[in-house]
């Protein structure tokens, strides 16, 4: 795992990097996105609680991108296993 050639090795392993790397990047904006708005917020008095919650949802975003990370290379090694299989057939 986490072997930096494992989105190279095949056309599916590259289709797997793309999708890995689009979602990784809109939670990154978003959660950043909510910061800045939770800041913003964090301004006005009557406005710090809504604050308080982007606060909260832009973290939890930013606690899903390793997420985002760890499925990709379980996707890489579920990859791995089906190109060792199918050479292991022929």
């Amino acid at each position: 795992m986490f072997d930096p050639d494992n989105h190279t090795r095949s056309h599916a392993h590259k289709e797997l990097y793309a999708r890995g790397e689009l979602i990784y990047t809109i939670i990154d904006v978003a959660a950043a996105a909510l910061f800045v708005l939770g800041s913003i917020l964090f301004f006005f008095e009557s406005t710090v609680f809504a604050g308080t919650w982007l606060f909260l949802v832009g973290s939890i975003l930013f606690g899903a991108r390793p997420s985002v990370k760890l499925w990709r290379e379980l996707g890489y090694r579920r990859l791995n296993a089906q190109d060792r299989k199918t050479k292991d057939q022929s």
